[in-house]
């Protein structure tokens, strides 16, 4: 089963990422997806040391498991460790867990095992390779051939892998049996490179593109783009946030917000099934939803197009 909502729910927040959500407004969040339809929910052992898997099994614990698609991922283990973390990779957590980097067979059955035991379920519909830059022979002599295995055993539906570049996902593509990979920031209103090379890929091998990281970090994620906005987790350049303000400018006299058009630009390619957004709260939940909502006039990708604000 490949994702069928074109909006999913993208639970990183609810794991501690930059601030702390408590348990009640996480599991909230997760209810009012629900009750927007949303039936996509993607998370990972990375995502605050497999708290937000935690959070999200136990909210989505009282639906019928046929009816919602739930991915997470593998190539980072959790393994104890000597200290209870603090702040690190972005989430704000305390467990006395780390992190290592194992695409290894063993890793990859290990891993899927112990994000069963967090979501409290027995399979996963999706596992995506997560973040395979700088391991790539293991992640497709070794973890790419278990999770097609694993698949044509039915143990779960699909094989993908997840990542902040459209160069190697090309690759796997290419060269492996995913059936579906997960895109973050190089599908969106100021970076469109994987319309050169993923796009075309995933069209000829017939393999399903979610798109992630929509805003980029943020840069996108309000109407007005702030000053100190961030672009791909750091300090956005100067010229990206006088490009972006051009692109709201525009989005203005097309009667849609920045944000809107954010979450409608990767939809508008075939190749794309599904919006994995980041949801914190039932307020962002509710907005998102609206954002997703608005419908967005053909003519304002072409004057973006026409006045070279967009790459496609």
């Amino acid at each position: 089963m490949l994702p069928q909502n074109r909006l999913g729910f993208g639970s990183a927040a609810i794991g501690n990422l930059y601030t702390t959500v408590d348990p009640s407004t996480a599991q909230q969040a997760v209810e009012t997806a629900w009750e927007n339809g949303i039936r996509y929910f993607d998370t990972a052992p990375h995502y605050g040391l497999g708290l937000a898997e935690k959070r999200l099994g136990a909210a989505l614990a009282q639906y019928p498991r046929d009816d919602y698609v739930l991915s997470s991922k593998v190539g980072r283990l959790l393994v104890p460790a000597h200290q209870r973390s603090a702040v690190e990779h972005g989430f704000e957590v305390d467990e006395p867990l780390r992190r290592v980097w194992d695409f290894s067979r063993d890793g990859v059955l290990r891993s899927i095992e112990q994000s069963l035991t967090r979501l409290s379920t027995d399979r996963l519909d999706i596992v995506y390779l997560h973040d395979p830059d700088d391991h790539w022979p293991q992640a497709v002599g070794e973890a790419a051939p278990a999770l097609a295995g694993l698949r044509d055993q039915g143990v779960i539906r699909a094989f993908g892998a997840g990542m902040n570049q459209s160069a190697m996902l090309t690759r796997f593509v290419r060269e492996t049996s995913v059936d579906v990979v997960l895109l973050a920031g190089r599908l969106t209103l100021l970076d469109s490179s994987a319309t050169k090379d993923l796009l075309p890929a995933a069209r000829e091998h017939d393999v399903t593109v979610v798109a992630a990281g929509v805003f980029n970090s943020g840069l996108l994620a309000r109407p007005r783009p702030a000053q100190n906005a961030k672009y791909d987790y750091v300090q956005a350049p100067a010229e990206l946030i006088t490009r972006a303000r051009a692109i709201a400018d525009v989005c203005t006299t097309h009667g849609v917000t920045l944000p809107e058009a954010a979450i409608a630009y990767p939809l508008r390619f075939s190749e794309v099934t599904s919006v994995l957004l980041g949801m914190r709260s039932p307020t962002e939940v509710t907005e998102n939803v609206r954002c997703y909502e608005v419908s967005v006039p053909e003519a304002l990708w072409e004057d973006l197009a026409g006045k070279g604000l967009t790459g496609a």
